[in-house]
């Protein structure tokens, strides 16, 4: 009898152990449908674009921008006035994920200074050059991303 429930318990064990053994966790991040259209191609899964003419970041998973204004971090739906003249599309975009990097922006401004003024480098999602709805022309904040933030795709000498 002893036998037989040891050995139970043994085969028990192993069928247990053999399932645990088989189950695989696979976690596959995509958030492709959260990115917006100006962002680069290539990218299954970012988090955090940097934007280095303006040294400012998006956040992707809430949409907000993030930049400085008056020594604080400012979360916002759309960029401050003083960045109406930028293109969103033309600009160059650094991908980061990893967690709050405006906490180590010195460090981002120092590493992507050669991506300022570096137009047209990068084929984004979806180039429609209709874009007036990420500047606020009312400052952080007040406004509702309608600025009128292009002019009409000035060209860069």
């Amino acid at each position: 009898m002893k036998y037989l429930i040891l050995s139970t318990l043994f085969f028990t064990g192993m069928v247990m152990g053999n399932q645990a053994h088989a189950q695989v966790n696979v976690h596959v991040n995509v958030n492709l449908g959260d990115q917006p259209g100006w962002g680069p191609e290539g990218y299954d899964n970012v988090e955090y674009y940097y934007l280095p003419d303006v040294e400012a970041y998006y956040y992707v998973p809430r949409h907000q921008f993030i930049y400085l204004n008056a020594g604080r971090w400012e979360f916002a739906a759309s960029l401050p006035g003083r960045c109406r003249s930028y293109d969103l599309y033309r600009g160059y975009k650094v991908v980061i994920n990893e967690p709050r990097p405006y906490l180590h922006h010195e460090m981002y401004r120092a590493r992507y200074a050669r991506y300022r003024d570096y137009y047209d480098h990068q084929p984004v999602l979806h180039d429609r050059r209709d874009h007036h709805e990420y500047y606020d022309e009312d400052g952080p904040g007040q406004g509702h991303g309608h600025g009128h933030a292009y002019g009409h795709y000035k060209e860069h000498g």
